[in-house]
């Protein structure tokens, strides 16, 4: 193991957070009058995406019907960032110990998320009694690509801010589409699957867990 960086991918891989995805989702549906409801089965298939504005567009194109899927994620993410702010949130397993022993064995660390800059800090917020941003040497939103994920853009940029080559870097990702974006930039990845992620192909990790370590890094 001679990783120089350790990318985190998308905010599930820090804190579970598919659950209060999907209720800020459905209301942010019902308070713009829409009697669209997903269900826990519903969002797990719809995580098969990446990006939650593409998601919106693609189940209301499924419906018939036109809305404006950009308003609606950005009252959805206020909603989200607010129950991320009323709630006891915290981080995954194996997380807290994995970025102590990353940093006292002198590799740096990245948030190679495209979500929402919003996003990201209501989960730093959220976490500020558990992580420091200053311990991440990058950190990604939306604003930063063209492309959000699958795409590997977010990867990329974080490599040329880092200097590094995807060779020094191993990605963690909790979704098999976000996974992907890593691998599309030639980055090996470790599965860490989220709550709604558990049937997601991880085949092409080079580590499936449920408890990140940071001795079984391969």
């Amino acid at each position: 193991m001679n990783y120089k960086a350790i990318l985190f991918g998308s905010i599930g891989t820090l804190i579970e957070t598919s659950e209060l995805q999907r209720n800020a989702f459905n209301q942010a549906f019902s308070e713009n009058g829409l009697d669209w409801n997903w269900s826990p089965a519903q969002y797990q298939d719809l995580l098969k995406k990446s990006g939650g504005r593409q998601r919106i567009e693609d189940f209301a194109a499924h419906q018939g019907i036109e809305v404006d899927a950009s308003k609606l994620h950005e009252e959805k993410t206020k909603i989200f960032d607010g129950l991320m702010a009323s709630g006891d949130v915290l981080l995954r397993p194996g997380v807290a110990n994995f970025i102590d022993q990353a940093l006292e064995n002198g590799i740096k660390l990245a948030f190679v998320t495209s979500t929402s800059k919003d996003n990201v800090d209501a989960v730093f917020q959220a976490l500020k009694n558990q992580l420091h941003r200053s311990n991440f040497n990058f950190i990604g939103n939306d604003k930063m690509v063209s492309n959000t994920k699958p795409s590997p853009d977010i990867y990329l940029k974080a490599l040329s801010e880092l200097n590094l080559k995807a060779e020094d870097c191993v990605a963690i990702e909790d979704t098999e589409v976000s996974m992907q974006s890593a691998l599309a930039a030639s980055i090996k990845c470790i599965g860490f699957p989220g709550a709604f992620a558990k049937d997601n192909d991880f085949s092409s990790a080079i580590l499936v867990t449920d408890i990140l370590s940071f001795n079984d890094l391969p």
